[in-house]
C-alpha cells in the first residue's frame, strides 16, 4: 500500500547537493491501471499501481537490464526523466523532490509517504512546500507521460 502526499514546489532548498540523490527515468506501458517500469540508477523495476490519490495499492518487482530496455521501447507517450534527492524530514519520514528533466522542466514535486493514513492527514508540511497537489491526478506521472508539451516552462 502507497500512502503519500504531493506538493508543488516553487524554489530549491539550500544545500540541496548535500542529500542523496538518485537518477530516475521511467516509462508507462499502461496508465490505467498503472504498469510502470523504472530505473533508477542500476536497478530495474516494473510496478503496478492501482487506481487511487493519497491511497492506493503498490506492487515491485525486479527486471534486468536487458527486460527494461525491451520494454523501453512499448511505452506509451513521453519517458519521464528526473533527479530525485532523498532528504530527511522525521526519524521515519523522507522528503522524496523531483526534479524534471525535458520536457517537463521547471516541474518541481515533493513527495512524502506515510506509513498509515491518520499520519498522512494530519501532515503539516514544511514551510517551503507549494500548493498541495495529493488529490489532483493532473501531477501522476503517469498523467505527465501523456503531455506532448510541457506546460511548465
Amino acid at each position: 500500500m502507497e500512502i503519500e502526499r504531493k506538493y508543488l514546489i516553487g524554489c530549491l532548498p539550500e544545500n540541496l547537493d548535500s542529500y542523496s540523490a538518485h537518477k530516475i527515468e521511467q516509462g508507462y506501458l499502461c496508465t490505467q491501471p498503472v504498469v510502470r517500469i523504472r530505473r533508477q540508477d542500476d536497478s530495474y523495476i516494473l510496478t503496478y499501481k492501482s487506481k487511487g490519490l493519497m491511497v492506493r495499492e503498490e506492487y515491485n518487482l525486479p527486471l534486468t537490464r536487458e527486460a527494461y530496455l525491451h520494454l523501453k521501447e512499448k511505452a506509451d507517450g513521453t519517458i519521464i526523466s528526473k533527479t530525485r534527492y532523498q532528504i530527511p524530514l522525521t526519524d521515519i519520514l523522507t522528503i522524496e523532490l523531483d526534479v524534471f528533466d525535458a520536457p517537463f522542466e521547471g516541474l518541481i514535486l515533493a513527495e512524502v509517504e506515510f506509513p498509515d493514513e491518520k499520519m498522512a492527514n494530519d501532515f503539516i508540511p514544511p514551510d517551503w512546500f507549494g500548493e498541495d497537489v495529493t488529490f489532483s491526478p493532473a501531477y501522476h506521472n503517469s498523467t505527465l507521460s501523456q503531455i506532448k508539451k510541457s506546460p511548465f516552462k
